[in-house]
């Protein structure tokens, strides 16, 4: 595979992808479902397979109006910045001294090549983990057998028992798995000092992949 858009007519094609699309689809014409449509897959959009070094799993689109727009842990700008993502920049300030902008928009990280993907693709409105039965897990295993078989060391940042679980298949040992506590304030703080940017950094540099600049203009892009 070369693209994620050849990973995505491939699966255009299978029996499971075609179900749970006419799934999304039907619910869609009843209920809001975040992202739309056309920002369903816009990680891949902003991350091109060939560019992936880090991979950072989340487990739900956030199901507030104008929040998801297809980046895990991402809002757009002019969105209030979610708790998690809060605390994201807390660690982000502690690990590296890098200030937090204003808003929470991270497109930056994703051109840089981080995949910032969930595990569910969709929600309806107000409605947490409503998709999650769908079969999306079926899709984001397939997305993850692409990225173990991927010819590069890429980082895969877990952050709680969800993604750890669900990163279960990454069993190339060029890869690092770097398994902390989820950043929700609901998760009881063991995020914190966990320097999850640093680790990256040290191993994609140890890589020969050249570190992120985890750095988020002030003005989003």
């Amino acid at each position: 595979m070369k693209s994620w858009k050849e990973f995505l007519e491939q699966e255009s094609k299978q029996e499971y992808f075609i179900k749970l699309m006419e799934k999304v689809d039907e619910v869609s014409q009843q209920e809001t479902v975040y992202p739309p449509k056309e920002e369903r897959f816009s990680c891949f959009d902003l991350c091109p397979y060939e560019n992936v070094k880090v991979v950072i799993i989340g487990q739900d689109p956030y199901h507030g109006e104008g929040q998801a727009h297809g980046l895990s842990f991402s809002v757009k700008p002019g969105v209030k910045v979610p708790p998690s993502l809060k605390n994201i920049y807390k660690e982000l300030k502690t690990d590296l001294g890098i200030d937090a902008p204003k808003h929470g928009y991270l497109a930056a990280w994703a051109k840089q090549g981080v995949l910032m993907m969930n595990t569910s693709w969709s929600v309806t409105k107000g409605k947490a983990g409503s998709h999650k039965s769908f079969g999306w897990a079926k899709f984001t295993q397939r997305v993850l057998e692409q990225l173990n078989n991927y010819d590069k060391p890429i980082v895969f940042i877990l952050w709680g028992n969800h993604a750890i679980n669900a990163a279960k298949g990454i069993t190339n040992p060029k890869h690092f798995l770097l398994k902390g506590t989820h950043p929700s304030p609901l998760a009881g703080g063991g995020f914190f000092g966990s320097k999850p940017f640093s680790q990256t950094n040290e191993f994609l540099e140890k890589a020969g992949r050249g570190a992120i600049d985890w750095h988020i203009p002030e003005e989003a892009e």
